[in-house]
């Protein structure tokens, strides 16, 4: 009996053991950033005000759990579930969703990575290391809100690179299933019986990328469908970006500069542009000085948009910081294009910004 007892110890010990090799690795990350902004000409009247940003302030807040199991033979299970938060009134982004950042699964190896479920797309991938503002409060993404917020619910994604040549797509069954919340929610949630177009959208990249220097171009086909934003309001209507991008570093200085050309055909009518940005970043010490020029574009209109940005990061250690922007967005004709993201400007008018916050990963 007493052997029986101290078999069956040893065989469940070593189930637990086995059990607890095949785990998931997790990690819980995040990013909590804040600030507070002046902006001029908020409105017709011209008024200006103070306010701390909800959108983003040098990047988006969040929190995410991450997580990976080596299967063996080189292949490995992965998930990511990233929940983004406002830090003016402690809300959810993305139109409300718990995980509106990422909530996806999928397998990876030395053939690149298969991913199911809602996925930074294409678009936002292409501009990864070419855009030095990023998601900043005064960026590109004010030019055109989409920018940073690329990402495509019910998708397929695939990504591989191979010494140095990357490839990736995604496919997505319908888009966007939010109808409230910005420019990330734009009520399209697609996978109607018998219009398999409706929702629809694809993304695409090819790209060369080394530590030095890198190039990629990408392509995004999104589709209507009834009561969707933008004026998709069919599944006949889209709206394609197609971008070129590249960055080059001089030492610890990068380079980076892009032009997204944007077709439109919509129930209002068809509509095209081209957004360029080239951008500066130089590291001095713990500093790093950010700047970076854009223009918008819209062929046969008057109502174009040029911004100018300039940031400075001190660092106080690897996971906090503190930084300051000044930045200036000159709106022509009819245009209303904010410098801030998510805010607001009369018509026609210039907007001058500054903000300063801290940020703090973990």
């Amino acid at each position: 009996m007493k052997n029986t007892i101290c078999s069956a110890v040893a065989l469940t010990c070593g189930l637990a053991a086995s059990a607890a090799g095949a785990q998931t690795n997790v990690t819980i990350y995040g990013i909590v950033d804040s600030g507070v902004a002046y902006m001029t000409n908020v409105n017709a009247a011209g008024d200006n005000m103070f306010k701390m940003p909800s959108l983003t302030s040098s990047f988006p807040s969040r929190i995410g759990f991450r997580g990976t199991e080596d299967l063996g033979n080189g292949l490995q299970a992965f998930f990511v579930l990233e929940n983004g938060l406002a830090m003016d009134t402690g809300t959810q982004q993305q139109g409300g969703r718990l995980f509106g950042r990422q909530a996806n699964v999928g397998l990876k190896g030395s053939w690149g990575a298969i991913t199911l479920g809602r996925q930074l797309n294409m678009t936002y991938i292409s501009q990864l290391k070419s855009d030095v503002l990023g998601p900043h409060l005064f960026a590109v993404g004010s030019i055109d809100a989409y920018l940073p917020n690329a990402r495509s619910d019910n998708a397929i994604g695939y990504m591989g690179n191979f010494n140095g040549f990357v490839v990736g797509a995604t496919w997505s069954f319908g888009r966007d299933a939010s109808a409230a919340g910005g420019p990330a929610a734009t009520n399209c949630a697609g996978e109607v019986a018998g219009n398999a177009r409706a929702c629809r959208q694809y993304t695409t990249l090819l790209g060369y990328e080394v530590k030095d220097w890198g190039v990629n171009t990408s392509y995004d086909r999104m589709y209507g469908n009834t009561g969707a934003a933008g004026g998709l309001t069919s599944s006949d209507n889209t709206d394609v970006r197609t971008t070129l991008n590249g960055y080059y570093m001089l030492g610890a200085t990068k380079i980076g500069a892009g032009l997204i050309d944007r077709d439109t055909h919509a129930a209002t009518g068809h509509t095209e542009s081209d957004l360029y940005y080239l951008g500066v970043s130089y590291p001095i010490g713990a500093y790093v000085i950010d700047a970076q020029v854009a223009r918008r574009d819209t062929k046969n209109s008057s109502s174009d948009v040029n911004m100018l940005v300039a940031r400075l990061t001190y660092n106080f250690s690897k996971r906090t910081a503190w930084y300051a922007s000044v930045g200036r967005m000159a709106n022509k004709g009819t245009s209303a294009v904010a410098l801030d993201a998510g805010g607001t400007v009369g018509a026609g008018l210039g907007q001058n910004g500054v903000m300063t916050g801290l940020r703090h990963t973990f």
